[in-house]
């Protein structure tokens, strides 16, 4: 069996502002199971990259272990990429980040890799608020490793193995909340626009946009006891806002007839149309948005959609005040100033 993309595309194929087709935005064919809604998300990927004319060769795709982290194998063929230990994602990415603050930092993740092993590295990343799109396809299972419950696993679901979750769930969108991330949004892979809307916002805003997506395994996870089975969530799921995406110097519109709409500018000048459901709370406020999570799980209901955020959040850069040269074009008098600079700083702690 071929990995490798049938090089023919049609003549007339779309273009985006760039000239380029989304052809340049794949990867190799998925190994992975066939359904599996990791592909849906690598899928929504290439589209949003396309969409908002990214430069695929200004992309930082990076992972650690699991399903999840085989899926840059399968987008943005063009971009710069690094799979990296298992948990571990988020310090590459920070390092990363720090020697080229010019560049666009995806990393890729799991319920495994981010809720267990990466626990520590996700808190870290979180509260930095590094500015990247950090996304977690969560199956609530190891699909690598033959099914095992993973910390995502809501207690009480019972998976195909037919036990019964008896520990509490870790819910990363709530920590990401608390962590001090300024976009956290929750989505379903089955839900292809909501997802494509939600990345294209992501990709637009400063500091760590956080995306847990539920992406169900048909091979170890995907019974109706399951929480994170596709027929469960299609009839849990329960949207905050329904909300478009409009990308700066294009004609802001919207086109929503109930509720109360809310313009939302992000860093680049982009908008988020927010329409506002009566009962919704302020997704601008920590505490409405935890309590809203925190309801839904009370209702059995799973919030989708942009769960929180912060037109004012500041990325890492910002708060360390570091350079505004990436560190990887500066020269080695710049990087090592000398024994002098190096007395003055520490005259300063004395």
């Amino acid at each position: 069996m071929s990995y490798v993309r049938p090089s023919v595309r049609h003549p007339d194929a779309e273009t985006n502002n760039l000239g380029y087709t989304k052809k340049h935005y794949e990867g190799s064919i998925s190994s992975l199971c066939a359904g599996c809604g990791h592909d849906s998300i690598s899928n929504a990927i290439i589209t949003a990259c396309f969409e908002m004319d990214l430069e695929p060769h200004h992309i930082v795709k990076l992972s650690g272990i699991g399903c999840s982290s085989k899926t840059p194998a399968y987008f943005l063929g063009n971009s710069h990429g690094f799979n990296s230990v298992h948990g571990r994602m988020p310090s590459v990415a920070t390092g990363a980040n720090m020697a080229n603050r010019d560049l666009i930092y995806l990393g890729v993740s799991g319920d495994g890799d981010t809720a267990s092993i990466g626990m520590g590295q996700f808190a870290h990343v979180v509260r930095r608020n590094l500015n990247m799109v950090y996304v977690v396809m969560n199956n609530g299972c190891y699909g690598l490793t033959k099914g095992q419950d993973s910390a995502t696993a809501d207690k009480g679901s019972k998976t195909k193995k037919g036990r019964q979750v008896s520990l509490e769930a870790i819910d990363l969108c709530e920590m990401a909340i608390q962590g001090g991330a300024g976009f956290v949004a929750r989505g379903f892979s089955g839900d292809r626009k909501q997802v494509v809307a939600m990345l294209k916002a992501a990709f637009s805003h400063t500091g760590l946009a956080f995306l847990d997506i539920l992406s169900p395994c048909v091979t170890f996870n995907n019974v109706p006891t399951s929480t994170k089975s596709y027929s469960w969530v299609r009839q849990h799921m329960d949207a905050t806002h329904t909300f478009d995406f409009i990308p700066y110097c294009q004609e802001i519109t919207t086109d929503y007839t109930n509720g109360s709409t809310t313009p939302i500018i992000l860093h680049d000048g982009s908008t988020l149309e927010l329409c506002k459901l009566k009962d919704n709370a302020d997704i601008t406020r920590k505490s409405t948005a935890i309590a809203a999570l925190e309801k839904a799980k009370e209702e059995s209901h799973i919030l989708t959609g942009i769960l929180y955020l912060d037109p004012e959040s500041k990325d890492t850069h910002a708060v360390m005040n570091t350079s505004r040269t990436p560190l990887n074009v500066m020269s080695e008098s710049e990087l090592c100033p000398g024994n002098k600079a190096l007395q003055d700083i520490n005259d300063n702690f004395r």
